[in-house]
């Protein structure tokens, strides 16, 4: 008998499954959310102001399996990627841009890209446009931007340690990086709960239905708190540094999203994998940061001398 035949204890069965359901209407499971995402932010931290070669291979791993991600659903609509030369680039990125600084990153993306080109030629013409195209791309997209990330430990004080940082000194460098995770985290967090409670007008419904412009609003509020927090005590920099990085990184982060999810629905999948509980897979939660780490890397050179 169904619930319109009148079964009285339909509606309250209903009812006790909603209140038990943990995803809400923005479509996560928060708790899940929570937990994973405290859980990436302790390590990625203690990474970074503890042993930076660690967090140099954290990001690595974390764009590694990003692009397998992107690997897996490109192969879903028939584009084959040449996952070999592009794995190897993506491994040497975040690598070369630690010990290397800019210059290794560019001389690592510009040999990658030669590498997809030869190696996809050798495998034959048919389909070697689009997937040369899409190995540039992902290489572009996930290693190189994210090694951003990694540019500011590059030289510390006249070495690139290979362990703890010299006489445990967490040089200024590190801090630039923590200042940044800590933006993308709040934007991510302010606009989460600010769009799902008060979200009506949609940001870009065609591409991602529920980023609302009351959630980008909560994002700008939430980061620039954050920021200025950040400017001042842990950055040493004057108030309006922290406004400015706030901006920029919600700005950034918010382009990154959308980037994402435009990937996404043109490839009609709802999240690039379910690795993480919560969040879906590791692009889903490397879209900001990825479009956030060189926009942070330009800000940052601006007001070096502020």
């Amino acid at each position: 008998m169904t619930h319109e035949q009148g079964d009285p204890g339909a509606d309250i069965r209903v009812r006790g499954r909603q209140r038990r359901n943990p995803t809400p209407k923005a479509g996560r499971n928060l708790p899940a959310a929570i937990a994973v995402g405290l859980g990436m932010l302790i390590i990625v931290l203690g990474g970074l102001l503890l042993l930076p070669l660690g967090f140099v291979l954290i990001v690595t791993t974390f764009a590694v399996f990003g692009v397998w991600e992107v690997f897996r659903a490109l192969e879903t609509s028939g584009t084959r990627l040449p996952i070999i030369p592009v794995m190897t680039g993506t491994v040497a990125m975040p690598i070369a841009a630690y010990f290397g600084g800019l210059e290794s990153l560019l001389f690592a993306i510009m040999l990658s890209s030669v590498a997809v080109l030869i190696w996809r030629s050798l495998e034959g013409a048919a389909g070697s446009a689009r997937s040369i195209f899409a190995g540039v791309f992902t290489l572009s997209w996930i290693p190189f931007l994210i090694s951003f990330a990694v540019l500011p430990l590059h030289t510390v004080v006249g070495q690139t340690p290979i362990g703890p940082w010299p006489d445990g000194v967490v040089p200024p460098g590190a801090w630039q990086i923590a200042t940044l995770l800590l933006l993308v985290v709040a934007n991510d967090t302010f606009g989460y709960l600010v769009g799902a409670s008060l979200g009506k007008h949609p940001m870009a419904p065609k591409i991602s239905p529920k980023k609302s412009w009351e959630g980008f609003a909560g994002s700008i509020a939430g980061a620039t708190a954050v920021g200025v927090l950040a400017a001042i005590f842990v950055l040493d920099k004057p108030w309006w540094v922290g406004v400015a990085l706030a901006v920029g990184m919600v700005a950034a982060a918010t382009a990154g999203d959308l980037s994402e999810s435009m990937v996404k629905r043109e490839l009609g999948i709802k999240d690039m994998s379910s690795i993480l509980p919560g969040h879906g897979g590791v692009m889903d939660r490397l879209d900001s940061i990825v479009f956030a780490s060189p926009v942070a890397f330009i800000l940052y050179s601006i007001v070096a001398g502020a």
